[in-house]
């Protein structure tokens, strides 16, 4: 029993793999051959421990990023994450704040490396493989302003405008103001939140691109209290982390991994 277990528990990851769009329960019990109270009580138990969550307003189960961090932590011990930490480490001495590196992949943002620059006050922690709330932060800015307008909704939308129940006071709360948000980003190359994701937190962020295609695979951020991060203090980090950006973008190790973790394209296994 152990090991159908085990089997189906795969088996229903696998196939959330390649609908990042939500798939109900009567769906993959259909799919997978699975009796429909038995995944429910598969799909409970993968909601609890965090692989799978349920969309509000659809119901449909999909994958967080927290799959993904076991797949990075693994490339991170292969030397992937050697190639970015030093750009963050640097970035971390020269902010005195937190610093991270998002990747894109499954159609999502989720924390995969940082470095701690804060030596005394408050002090940010890294929430590393955590989904990052795209509406409301300026690594989500960031990523949003190199697609469409329509592209960039639709990622919103899917993953849930105004979905947090604590964000800040500085969250767009009209889909005019989150086009605004983005406009000014890509008018000034960098991304700015002021708080936005929380109270008394602010942050600014920029893209790093393939070189060979210019798409978007990652994301640098700087992130501590408001009170530390002014617009003369902005204006100076901003230049500092579109130069780690740049020095960033030759070092595809990361991008390659997002690659490997796209899914593939395989019918799941029949139970």
């Amino acid at each position: 029993m152990t090991g159908a277990l085990i089997d189906r528990s795969f088996a229903v990851l696998e196939l959330l793999a390649r609908h990042p769009e939500g798939v109900g329960v009567t769906t993959i019990a259909g799919r997978l051959e699975i009796p429909a109270s038995a995944t429910h009580r598969l799909l409970s138990d993968l909601v609890r421990l965090g692989y799978v969550r349920q969309e509000k307003a659809s119901s449909a189960y999909a994958l967080t990023p927290k799959i993904l961090s076991l797949s990075y932590a693994w490339f991170g011990e292969r030397g992937a994450a050697a190639t970015v930490q030093p750009a963050l480490d640097h970035l971390a001495r020269v902010s005195g704040e937190l610093v991270r590196c998002a990747v894109v992949a499954h159609e999502r943002l989720a924390w995969v490396a940082a470095a701690q620059g804060t030596r005394f006050g408050l002090r940010l922690e890294p929430d590393m493989g955590a989904e990052i709330p795209l509406y409301c932060t300026a690594a989500g800015y960031a990523w949003l302003a190199s697609l469409s307008d329509e592209d960039a909704l639709q990622l919103i939308m899917r993953q849930g405008f105004g979905r947090l129940v604590d964000d800040g006071p500085g969250a767009p709360r009209t889909i005019d103001a989150l086009q605004n948000q983005l406009r000014q980003t890509r008018s000034r190359g960098w991304a700015r939140a002021v708080e936005s994701a929380a109270v008394g937190t602010s942050s600014l962020a920029v893209p790093v691109r393939d070189l060979a295609t210019q798409a978007v695979w990652g994301i640098l951020d700087i992130s501590g209290p408001t009170a530390r991060l002014g617009e003369a203090r902005v204006t100076e980090l901003s230049s500092a982390l579109l130069a780690a950006s740049a020095n960033i973008a030759p070092l595809t190790s990361w991008a390659e991994a997002s690659r490997v973790l796209q899914p593939r394209p395989t019918v799941p296994k029949q139970l």
